[in-house]
């Protein structure tokens, strides 16, 4: 592709700790801001056992994709002539996953729509371009920028349900692509069983793009809309970017369009974008906790009752990866030592639930998951402010009570709590 330059992040200064991202094998810190701790002396953190916070996940390097090059194209600005539109949101990978480090989560937020036809089904808006000109059917996701005028989309008044949802962080995202299907059906069989259907975590299996749509268990996206890391590149170079790939070669319009699909193409070495987004996230580790806050009695008493209340029967604390040597991803992927046999404490299920506050937008998945979201991984929390799938619960305490649905007894043991009960828990919370 043409020369592009790389994004330069700026990163506010931040006191919630050290999430430390390294390059593989070399162990050189890789972006972070001003204030977060370096290599020397990093604390013990929420992560595999025998990994430390200091070092990625080790992920095998070549000379064809080292993690340091996989940063680079991370954070590098696409622009038009690199395929860049005609209808995108953001100009690189960084623009939306960038704090506190490359990869982490965002205040950028993204607009979707659609409406419910006769029947109650979900249909996504038809976005109108050049003036009514030209129209794209079925698309929940609506752009917020163009690289012209006439590719500028809007709805009408049809589009009865919209919603904004965050951008989600992909540190450590690695080790939850290397979770097994049957680790996932089996909380969702434990909840069931342990609640009497109250809560009950939905699996859904999405077609996996690399393998022919070969199907596995989502769990990625506010919907589990992917199931693999290099189907979700494509999916957010496409949509994100308006950049055409192997995996997703057609764009989205021809308003404006200059380019011949696909935009991105593999070098004479066979290696892409694509596999370089892939092997950024699974090579980055998973958030550590800030060892200091988490030593607290207050945290420690938190922790407590997280999984005394039931928040714990979601946010599931620990779950261990499939085993090194493990063909996943409809037999494209093998999970690597790495990454295999790990376990990590992402504090999620990765399961659909139907927690009140849904959107009823449906992706990837059944009718019946409109109004259900995957449960947020809660590692790396304290980087966060803005919460929930729409960013406007701004405080802890704010996020906890606007569950309901699934969650409502969870909630009322929350409400039932004494002040000094609620600020521990909220500490311990600060400490992921």
């Amino acid at each position: 592709m043409p020369h592009r330059k790389a994004l330069a992040v700026a990163f506010s200064v931040l006191s919630l700790g050290a999430i430390s991202l390294l390059v593989s094998q070399n162990v050189t810190q890789v972006q972070a801001p001003t204030g977060f701790t370096t290599p020397t002396g990093c604390p013990t953190g929420n992560l595999p056992a025998g990994v430390g916070p200091c070092e990625s996940s080790g992920l095998a390097e070549s000379p064809n994709m080292t993690f340091a090059q996989a940063q680079e194209v991370f954070e590098e600005t696409e622009g038009i002539p690199d395929g860049l539109g005609p209808l995108f949101n953001d100009t690189s990978c960084a623009s939306c996953h960038q704090s506190p480090v490359t990869g982490g989560a965002s205040q950028v937020s993204e607009f979707r729509a659609g409406h419910r036809d006769l029947a109650g089904n979900f249909v996504g808006a038809t976005v109108l371009l050049d003036n009514g000109a030209a129209t794209l059917a079925n698309r929940s996701l609506i752009n917020d920028r163009a690289i012209c005028p006439q590719a500028q989309g809007r709805i009408t008044l049809r589009e009865t349900l919209t919603t904004f949802r965050m951008s989600l962080p992909v540190l450590g995202d690695g080790f939850v692509e290397a979770i097994d299907d049957s680790t996932l059906a089996a909380i969702a069989a434990q909840q069931r069983a342990a609640t009497g259907g109250r809560i009950a975590g939905q699996l859904i299996r999405v077609p996996v793009l690399e393998a022919g749509n070969a199907l596995r268990a989502g769990r990625f996206g506010w919907k589990n809309q992917h199931a693999s890391l290099l189907s979700f590149a494509a999916d957010a170079y496409l949509n994100e970017m308006g950049v055409t790939t192997r995996l997703a070669p057609v764009d989205t319009t021809t308003v404006c369009k200059t380019t011949s699909d696909p935009e991105s193409v593999e070098d004479a070495t066979g290696v892409g974008d694509l596999d370089r987004f892939a092997f950024f996230m699974r090579a980055t580790k998973a958030p550590p906790r800030d060892a200091v806050a988490a030593a607290t009695p207050d945290a420690q008493a938190g922790e407590r009752l997280f999984a005394n209340i039931g928040c714990a029967m979601c946010h599931v604390a620990s779950i261990t990866t499939a085993p090194a040597g493990t063909v996943v991803n409809g037999g494209k992927f093998t999970i690597p030592a790495a990454l295999g046999g790990k376990t990590i404490h992402p504090y999620s299920d990765f399961l659909l639930h139907n927690v009140g506050t849904g959107d009823g937008i449906v992706q990837n998945g059944p009718p019946e998951t409109a109004n259900k979201f995957r449960t947020p991984p809660l590692w790396g929390l304290r980087t966060r402010i803005r919460l929930m799938h729409d960013g406007e619960s701004l405080t802890r305490h704010d996020a906890i009570v606007r569950h309901a649905g699934e969650a409502t007894g969870v909630i009322n043991n929350y409400r039932g709590l004494s002040v000094a009960q609620k600020n521990a828990l909220i500490a311990f919370l600060n400490s992921l």
